[in-house]
């Protein structure tokens, strides 16, 4: 099976691109799966785990409006959560935000549904130096470990899909 994290940071490394990470769902896996590759310190700006709706907004400027309006659970807030980090982690570390991607997991890993939001319905946000954000729309099943074990593969194979290695 092939290391997606190890060939995202090699790909990262190539462009001259930054990585900056928020997580909701995923509570730093994902994160740990890229610094688990050898070299990621040379990419990897940073990690905010944004757990609750307050800190999203406070940290990585998540709007109010749009957490009351679509919930943490949403295409929107996934979107708002990359673009946050990006700038956020890209400020701090002195770069501009178009040497700079962020990603973002949010989501329902269980026990129980949230609201009208099922388990397994999960949100990633990608934003790529240069383009506007994106979210992709996953519905996984299994264990709340096991769904966001898979939410960070799955954050991990789209992102080295869309920096097109």
């Amino acid at each position: 099976m092939p290391n997606n994290a190890a060939a995202v940071i090699s790909t990262l490394q190539e462009r001259g691109w930054y990585l900056a990470v928020a997580e909701s769902l995923t509570g730093g896996l994902l994160a740990a799966e890229f610094v688990s590759v050898p070299g990621a310190s040379k990419v990897l700006l940073g990690s905010v785990t944004a757990y609750q709706n307050s800190i999203k907004q406070n940290l990585l400027a998540v709007s109010a409006e749009l957490l009351n309006t679509h919930g943490a659970v949403s295409a929107q807030v996934a979107e708002a959560m990359a673009v946050g980090v990006r700038a956020e982690l890209a400020q701090a570390a002195g770069l501009s935000t178009d040497r700079v991607i962020g990603v973002s997991t949010t989501g329902v890993a269980g026990p129980d549904a949230d609201g009208d939001k099922p388990i397994g319905l999960v949100y990633l946000g990608l934003v790529l130096p240069g383009e506007s954000a994106v979210s992709l729309e996953l519905r996984l099943s299994g264990s709340r470990q096991e769904i966001r074990a898979a939410a960070v593969q799955s954050a991990v194979s789209e992102l080295l899909e869309q920096i097109g290695n």
